[in-house]
């Protein structure tokens, strides 16, 4: 009997028919509207949900799904599914760890390049006839820290290290024995110790303003921040509130607390650089996310472990 998919995404359109093809039928909600419609029409007969961490899956939505075996979430993070709730009922919860990683690396080092080096404004100011020559500074041998070293932060930081011969150190609960760079235990001492902070680790409420106003001035005014990980991450006030004082020389976010919404006060600022959360879509990217997404449900149904598991 064909497995049922509900399909919450809405940015992999192009490669879900890799899931048709492996034989599954696809229940395409991609609004709130259209999600709540299939929740209480077709609960019966859909046994597995695809979303993504921002879109989530709430407790009250797996207890309307009574046939729910499996939620596999595309890329890394998974902060707004309730682990717990799916827990409690045996429902395996899988992400997309590492199938966005490189895409993901490329923008973060393009921003981290299109910040040091100004180039949004540059470009705009030779395209209005200025000419304005500002010297900005070199991006090579700058120390860089990243906070979390996952399957993304490891791709940053060999982009940095064998590219742009960055020193490069991170920040994680526990020491990585098997990577060539510095550790540091808390957030704080990392971001004392470089010129550039790239965040790079999970969301929700264990990451929550890990980036506070303590590390942005640990920072300092020579820092720079890329957030390509979750905008809950960062404490945006604090943020603000460094760049406004320039205390901090720029900053790049990809992500944002309300989004589509971005802050005005960060629009505002020239010490900015603002993409609206691409870092992690690519058709390469978007084709291996759908793929490992395949692979996790064929492991599941066919009774074997799953690729990618998540636990609470």
């Amino acid at each position: 009997m064909r497995k049922t998919i509900l399909v919450l995404v809405e940015t992999v359109d192009d490669y879900l028919p890799l899931l048709e093809q492996a034989g599954y039928r696809l229940l395409r909600a991609p609004t709130p509207a259209l999600r709540q419609t299939f929740i209480t029409t077709h609960a019966a007969q859909i046994d597995a949900v695809l979303t993504r961490g921002p879109l989530g899956l709430t407790a009250q939505e797996i207890a309307a799904l009574p046939a729910l075996k499996i939620i596999c979430v595309i890329g890394a993070g998974y902060e707004q599914v309730d682990l717990a709730a799916a827990a409690a009922r045996g429902i395996t919860v899988t992400n997309g760890a590492g199938a966005n990683a490189d895409t993901v690396a490329d923008h973060a080092l393009a921003m981290l390049l299109g910040l040091l080096r100004d180039i949004p404004r540059a470009d705009a100011s030779t395209r209005q006839g200025e000419w304005r020559r500002v010297i900005r500074p070199s991006v090579s041998g700058k120390r860089l820290g990243v906070l979390g070293m996952g399957a993304v932060g490891q791709a940053i930081a060999r982009r940095a290290a064998l590219g742009f011969d960055m020193p490069v150190s991170y920040c994680t609960r526990t020491r990585h024995e098997d990577l060539p760079y510095t550790w540091f235990d808390s957030p704080r001492a990392l971001a004392a110790a470089v010129d550039i902070l790239v965040v790079a680790t999970p969301g929700g409420a264990a990451t929550r303003h890990l980036v506070d106003g303590a590390v942005l001035e640990a920072l300092g005014p020579q820092g720079y921040l890329v957030n390509i990980a979750r905008a809950s991450v960062v404490d945006t006030d604090a943020l603000v509130e460094t760049l406004r004082a320039q205390t901090l020389a720029g900053a790049a976010p990809d992500v944002f607390d309300e989004e589509p919404q971005v802050p005005e006060a960060l629009k505002a600022l020239d010490r900015t650089l603002l993409t609206p959360h691409v870092a992690g879509q690519s058709p390469e990217a978007a084709h291996d996310t759908v793929a490992l997404v395949v692979r996790n449900l064929q492991a599941f149904f066919a009774g074997e472990p799953v690729l990618t598991p998540v636990t609470a």
